[in-house]
């Protein structure tokens, strides 16, 4: 598949590693950063393409937000486990569950930006409690120099593989794009229930935020181990 990934704000909190690690499947190991796990809130809106590069206007166009960590499988692989990924497209929903085995949920969404602010409100619909539901507000600061992303920033957003499991099996995909073009960001606020929904508890402590104006993604077939 081939997605356009844009206007994206990396929301990160840092947690117990032992916390994040018994969610995991067997055969994925969490990876930390000075000694902690991090757990991720990633909001943005998504276009999506076919190989020929076909798209239809509303279906393919839509708004997503992810919870995730970050893990490294068996063979060394290092990248994301999602825990959810909400998206306001049915149909998108439908078509990750079943092909890339992925933890999506349909929900109403919406995403609003006024000058330099921009907001994302997710409300979760099917399947599950429509409890859940998320608001994230932050402010765009300043594009960061070339030299200036240190290692825990590419330790959150540089990641190339994404994990998911069907039943007991693991699988993995691979994921191309360029380098995040990265921005400043402050958090102004964060009414989040997704993160507690997968099981996790409430983010403490303050956050590591980035925002990305985004990057054209090319997304490999699901693989199996040993295949």
């Amino acid at each position: 598949m081939l997605h356009r990934w844009e206007r994206l704000t990396f929301v990160h909190w840092s947690f117990d590693a032992a916390t994040v690690q018994r969610l995991l499947p067997d055969g994925l190991q969490v990876e930390t950063f000075d000694g902690a796990a991090w757990v991720g809130l990633v909001p943005f809106f998504m276009r999506v393409g076919t190989p020929g590069g076909h798209r239809v206007p509303w279906a393919s166009q839509f708004c997503e937000t992810n919870v995730r960590t970050y893990v490294r499988d068996q063979d060394g692989r290092s990248g994301i486990w999602f825990f959810s990924l909400d998206a306001a497209r049915l149909g998108a929903v439908c078509t990750a569950r079943t092909t890339y085995r992925l933890p999506y949920f349909w929900s109403r969404m919406r995403l609003e930006q006024r000058g330099d602010e921009i907001a994302y409100e997710c409300r979760r619909r099917w399947p599950g409690p429509r409890a859940e539901a998320s608001r994230v507000r932050v402010r765009i600061g300043a594009p960061f120099a070339p030299e200036e992303p240190n290692e825990r920033d590419h330790f959150l957003t540089a990641r190339w593989v994404l994990f998911s499991a069907a039943g007991r099996r693991t699988r993995f995909a691979h994921a191309w794009h360029e380098p995040w073009p990265l921005v400043h960001a402050e958090l102004i606020e964060a009414d989040d229930h997704l993160i507690t929904a997968s099981g996790l508890p409430f983010a403490e402590g303050e956050p590591i935020v980035h925002y990305s104006p985004g990057v054209d993604v090319r997304i490999g077939r699901p693989e199996k181990y040993g295949s």
